[in-house]
């Protein structure tokens, strides 16, 4: 409870949704407070059922059923109930007692109730809960063994057509329909604990069949259905476990599984968990099969991840180097791979071998993997190797000028202590671009030669650079920043030409943007000595501003 604080509310949620929150503390409705945890209903565009959690680890979390909070997000509706909490802070340790007091209790008389009471109760409860009769339906046909039942049962939680309102589940339907889905894991489970694994087997294949089929047909952006399939993927491996099926069938299916596209990766089975099943025999098949597979397309991604697994698993790391080496890719990615096989392996000098043949091989150095640009540089380095630390990373520079290239450019030279040099080399290809980025303003798209200036601290040239080939708004900011000690006017200029189309819009984010611009032209005419020219544009923009209630209020916050 500690954790739940007006500040812990606005960081979990925002500057929008908190401000947007405030707007809906009449709207909370129905708070019914637990053991840890508060629900309500807050009224929106729609009615939405609210629940936020006090004592998580990581603080207060909460679930919302809203669009917005259905994507995992601490919503404005969450924002409200947590404020409506806290203002009734005091009385909050006597309703959560309270709520442990009625769950004790109710614990206390179910213990008391006959057997013949607690079945009465329980045929009341399952007359007015459909997904209760169905779950004990369930467990009931699990428990004696009826598989056709429990096959009828699987295939109806499946079924998407209850859900599918113009034949496809939309986004909104989509939770429900997994909630429904999983309880047909929950089914064969059952059914293995009733000891009848080798059915659950055959109905966990029908069933994941069944699950590769509705995803087409359902909007599951939050991916609901990959847990039920995983769900699913478990049941199997505990079914077989129990059942020990024939090894080499097993190791066939599981193959056919690993490279089918049929059900979306949803349960993501590896034919290794399986080892203990498959035994010896079972092994040998999959091996053979996977090379089969493997053969036929060595450039498939099912087939390289189950050849590199396997050879993994053996400590081959020669079979492991053939799976990359047989499909490398144009940017150096595979290479690297490889180089860190074999450093691993500790065979260093292969290692260095394939990634500067990644180097070598790459088509355009512009877009090579920056990884294996550092790692090759970071070996280069431990050799001793300073020259060729800076050859590469100048080339790398070359083709891909940005300030991150220019500052690991910087950081070899300086370390090869020849950074002078090449920092004229490397502001002369900047002047270029920015050069050709004045005469064409679609012909280059970056200000890094600013950028790379400013990083390099010489604000003065910076300054020049960007009077004589432009920057962008960030840039100049941070330039007039720096500058404003020395040369108020010149910064003041920047800040109120920043300022200007900012009047021109709206939102909390903008306000604050403006303030802050506002009290650095203050700051300005302080150390030009202009008060009365502040006082004025301020009183300019007070009235141009009026309306900005938001706005007027972060003013006065801050003096102005």
């Amino acid at each position: 409870m500690d954790n739940l604080t007006e500040a812990n509310l606005k960081k979990l949620a925002g500057a929008r949704s908190y401000e947007r929150a405030l707007g809906y503390l009449d709207a909370v409705s129905g708070v019914e407070v637990g053991d840890g945890w508060v629900t309500a209903s807050v009224h929106g565009t729609e009615r939405y059922e609210v629940e936020l959690t006090l004592d998580g680890p990581d603080g207060p979390a909460g679930e919302c059923d809203c669009p917005y909070g259905m994507e995992g997000n601490f919503c404005k509706h969450l924002v409200a109930l947590g404020l409506t909490v806290l203002a009734q802070r005091e009385s909050l340790p006597r309703q959560r007692k309270a709520a442990r007091d009625r769950a004790q209790d109710l614990d206390t008389w179910l213990s008391a109730l006959s057997k013949d009471e607690l079945l009465a109760l329980l045929r009341e409860q399952v007359d007015e809960d459909r997904r209760l009769r169905r779950r004990l339906e369930l467990r009931a046909a699990g428990a004696r063994g009826d598989l056709s039942g429990v096959r009828a049962s699987v295939r109806e939680l499946l079924d998407v057509r209850p859900f599918a309102r113009y034949g496809y589940v939309e986004y909104a339907d989509a939770r429900a329909y997994a909630d429904q889905a999983g309880q047909a894991a929950s089914a064969i489970g059952a059914l293995t604990g009733s000891g009848r694994p080798a059915d659950a087997i055959e109905l966990t294949r029908e069933a994941m069949r069944l699950l590769a089929e509705a995803v087409e047909t359902v909007d599951d952006s939050d991916g609901w259905l990959g847990q039920v399939g995983a769900d699913l993927a478990a049941a199997h491996l505990e079914a077989c476990r129990a059942a020990r099926p024939d090894p080499e069938e097993l190791a066939r299916w599981l193959i056919d599984h690993a490279l089918g596209d049929y059900d979306d990766g949803l349960t993501d089975i590896d034919p290794l968990d399986y080892q203990d099943v498959l035994g010896d025999a079972g092994m040998t098949a999959l091996r053979k099969l996977v090379v089969e597979a493997w053969r036929g397309n060595r450039t498939g991604w099912a087939e390289k991840y189950l050849m590199e697994r396997l050879a993994k698993t053996a400590g081959d790391i020669d079979t492991v180097i053939a799976v990359h080496a047989a499909d490398l890719t144009p940017n150096g990615h595979t290479h690297l791979l490889i180089a860190r096989e074999l450093d691993t392996a500790r065979r260093p000098d292969e290692a260095l071998s394939w990634a500067e043949r990644g180097i070598r091989e790459a088509e355009d150095l512009s877009a090579v993997d920056t990884a294996l640009v550092d790692h090759l540089c970071e070996r280069y380095a431990q050799a001793a190797r300073l020259p060729d630390a800076v050859a590469l990373r100048r080339d790398h520079f070359t083709a891909r000028r940005s300030l991150l290239t220019y500052q690991q450019l910087r950081a070899a030279a300086r370390a090869a202590d020849c950074w002078p040099a090449e920092r004229e080399r490397a502001l002369t290809l900047l002047r270029a671009d920015a050069e050709r980025r004045r005469q064409d303003r679609y012909g280059y798209s970056g200000w890094v030669l600013v950028d790379a200036l400013l990083d390099d601290k010489d604000t003065t040239a910076a300054w020049q650079a960007a009077t004589e080939t432009g920057a962008h708004d960030s840039q100049w900011l941070t330039l007039a920043d720096r500058i404003r000690a020395d040369r108020p006017a010149d910064a003041l200029d920047v800040y109120l030409r920043l300022a200007e189309p900012l009047t021109k819009d709206t939102g909390n984010e903008i306000y604050e943007q403006l303030v802050a611009l506002v009290l650095s032209i203050r700051d300005c005419h302080r150390r030009l000595n202009t008060p009365d020219a502040f006082t004025a544009y301020v009183t300019t923009l007070r009235t141009s501003q009026k309306r900005k209630r938001n706005l007027m209020r972060l003013m006065a916050e801050h003096g102005l």
